[in-house]
């Protein structure tokens, strides 16, 4: 109904917030964002102006008193402080997706988990075989990864020329392929570890086990046991970012009432709100309308789960502040020689073989593996080729590819050479991406 009121007729705010609010909306619009900063990085960096922006990311920051404060760059902050956020948005949508979504049963994640598992480890293989023997090897984990922003980004550009069904299966390969990178990262680019601090992880953790047993669902109890769960991290050595991962698992998923409940009271309320009409006719003056609607509140507080209300209201948050904030800190690369020479780096070519070739070839194989016996059914509407083509999508790596890159090798030349393969291998497999499943048709239905 909101579409069909012409914007002219809005207040003034309403007209200047209007496109704001649709671009906000737009599942392509994360991707853009984040191409834009990605791009203005690279610019950056190449630059008059790339001594700042290596001055402005090393700057250091201080946060806490005197005697506990952790000093870090605004780079260690963003990568991990505020991915910490994202990593607990990804891990809501894993615990979404094993409860309610496509991974909640064996026959419905054979698909996504099989093709997102093929995507990880052909790449990485082909990562390994081309560094073999050469100090670029421990990047192997780069290549694994999938921007779910981006190529949904270049779904959601393609419109109806995709099946909805195609996209739930993209959407469930890249949250697997998520769950992958997150075990990668804790087990294999995790610096020496303090049990010492690790042991005080546990007990934030359990503690956070126990407030879920016991049906707290106020977000403040685990946004402060969490923040001490991030610090134990930080301090033990295991990447800061799991917390936020660990954290997400122990949100409550469970509603207050069912959605027989809501509907049978919300239609009690909107009764009393439409008879409390005669008291007066505006409801800053209704008393009546007022409670109505404060009941109404509460009963839609009571139907949604934290788990579900904390995804919402974060995921903005992350698409548009924090994903974009960390693609500008990390994104910019000197290109010095020329992107040709770049190009020929054996970790630049590792990655880019990897994303391009590497996804396409592991998703297809590995789907077409598992419905060949007959664990897994193709979605209705989608055919081989459409596979194909999420197979090349998976191959934007990005946000994750680049946090990967950076815990593998740190400053240097081998990490400029990994976001060089990063940005190529993400561009071209978008592009072939799209123009595969531009062409596609949606699949005959089976015979009876």
């Amino acid at each position: 109904m909101s579409r069909s009121v012409p914007v002219q007729g809005r207040a003034p705010i309403r007209k200047v917030l209007y496109p704001i609010n649709e671009f906000m909306h737009a599942e392509a619009s994360g991707g853009i964002v984040l191409m834009a900063c990605a791009l203005a990085a690279l610019v950056w960096a190449n630059s008059p102006w790339a001594d700042s922006y290596a001055a402005l990311w090393g700057a250091k920051i201080t946060i806490g008193p005197e005697g506990y404060a952790i000093s870090e760059t605004l780079l260690h902050w963003i990568n991990d402080g505020l991915m910490a956020v994202f990593f607990f948005v990804v891990g809501l949508e894993m615990k979404r997706e094993v409860l309610v979504g496509e991974l909640a049963s064996l026959r419905l994640a054979a698909l996504p988990v099989a093709a997102a598992l093929g995507g990880m480890v052909v790449p990485a293989l082909i990562y390994v075989a081309i560094n073999l023997g050469g100090e670029g090897v421990g990047g192997w984990g780069v290549p694994m990864a999938t921007d779910i922003a981006f190529a949904l980004g270049v779904l959601a550009l393609l419109g109806s020329r995709v099946p909805a069904n195609l996209k739930i299966f993209l959407t469930a390969l890249a949250i697997v392929d998520d769950l992958g990178a997150v075990l990668v990262i804790a087990l294999f680019y995790t610096a020496e570890v303090s049990w010492g601090w690790l042991g005080v992880g546990a007990a934030f953790l359990g503690t956070l086990v126990v407030a879920n047993r016991l049906h707290v669902r106020h977000p403040i109890p685990y946004a402060l046991l969490g923040l001490g769960l991030w610090v134990a991290f930080l301090e033990s050595g295991v990447h800061a970012t799991i917390a936020g991962v660990l954290l997400a698992l122990t949100i409550p998923a469970r509603t207050r009432m069912d959605s027989d409940g809501f509907l049978r009271r919300s239609r009690e309320i909107l009764e009393e709100f439409d008879r409390a009409g005669e008291e007066g006719p505006h409801i800053l003056s209704n008393g009546g309308q007022q409670a109505a609607v404060a009941e109404l509140e509460a009963a839609c507080e009571r139907v949604q789960s934290p788990m579900q209300r904390l995804e919402h209201a974060l995921h903005p948050w992350v698409a548009f502040g924090i994903v974009p904030l960390f693609a500008l800190a990390n994104a910019g690369v000197a290109l010095g020689g020329g992107i040709v020479d770049a190009l020929t780096e054996p970790v630049t070519l590792g990655i880019v073989a990897g994303l391009v070739v590497g996804k396409q070839v592991g998703v297809l194989l590995f789907a077409w593996g598992v419905v060949r016996l007959h664990l897994a059914d193709l979605p209705d509407d989608v055919g081989w080729r459409h596979i194909y083509g999420a197979g090349l999508l998976a191959g934007i790596g990005f946000t994750m590819s680049l946090f990967i890159g950076s815990l593998a090798f740190g400053e240097g030349p081998l990490l400029d050479a990994a976001k060089t393969g990063i940005l190529a291998a993400s561009l071209i497999a978008g592009a072939a991406g799209w123009l595969v499943l531009r062409s596609a048709r949606p699949a005959a239905p089976p015979r009876a």
